[in-house]
């Protein structure tokens, strides 16, 4: 059986979940901006649920719900949820986003914050593995109706935060402005100095702006992390 993933304030079982903890996920957790002081928080397409547990030890939201459409995932996302010590403020429902979009029936309903890893294509190909096909595949959340529900579901002062591929960038914020979502701020993810730049980072909100563009490298060699890197994620990973 795959050990939980054990963080600082709290630990995520993963093993029923397609996508595992990955770096993307760590990064944007930590990276999102809690500057809008948010009230509530929505995680789509939660998967192990960890954007919302690293959301609530980074802040005070009181309501941080999240989407999960996948049955394994879902149950073992509650189940992260409860045994963590802010399960009186996680709420998992069990729906796809669309189902989801359409329920939100008020203003109040809306979200402050809204985060997501998002499925996308690997450019290699699909799997055996159907589930994990589905976690990772762009089919399962195109790019255009994560977008339109971010914008019915933010708040006018809300941000919504998400990791996509770099060379998908230019196009998912060309898509993100016919929904009236701007880049207020980006992080530009290379694995190495030399590397290309693998991961963009964005942050979206109904207010354009002129964008803050930064750039952050993961190591310098196998295992020997920037100071960037350690400075973003060390309230999170045990040995930062």
């Amino acid at each position: 059986m795959l050990k939980p993933f054990v963080f600082k304030e709290f630990q995520v079982n993963h093993d029923q979940c397609a996508m595992k903890i990955g770096t993307d996920g760590v990064l944007l957790g930590a990276w999102t901006s809690l500057n809008n002081r948010p009230f509530s928080v929505l995680d789509i397409g939660a998967g192990t649920g960890v954007l919302a547990l690293m959301l609530a030890q980074r802040s005070d939201a009181e309501i941080i719900d999240a989407i999960e459409i996948d049955d394994s995932a879902f149950e073992q996302c509650v189940d992260n949820f409860e045994q963590s010590p802010w399960g009186d403020r996680l709420f998992c429902y069990h729906a796809s986003l669309a189902d989801f979009t359409e329920e939100l029936e008020t203003e109040e309903d809306k979200y402050d914050i809204i985060i997501c890893n998002p499925p996308f294509y690997s450019e290699d190909y699909k799997t055996d593995n159907n589930q994990r096909d589905l976690a990772r595949f762009q089919d399962a959340m195109p790019f255009n109706h994560l977008l339109e529900s971010a914008s019915k579901l933010l708040s006018e002062i809300g941000v919504f935060s998400v990791v996509i591929p770099f060379k998908e960038s230019s196009s998912f914020i060309q898509l993100a402005s016919e929904f009236n979502l701007f880049p207020n701020r980006i992080l530009h993810v290379k694995g190495n100095p030399t590397s290309e730049i693998k991961r963009a980072l964005i942050e979206f909100s109904f207010r354009s702006s002129e964008t803050t563009i930064e750039s952050l490298i993961i190591e310098t060699d196998r295992h020997q992390y920037t100071e960037a890197y350690i400075n973003l994620t060390k309230d999170f990973y045990l040995k930062m």
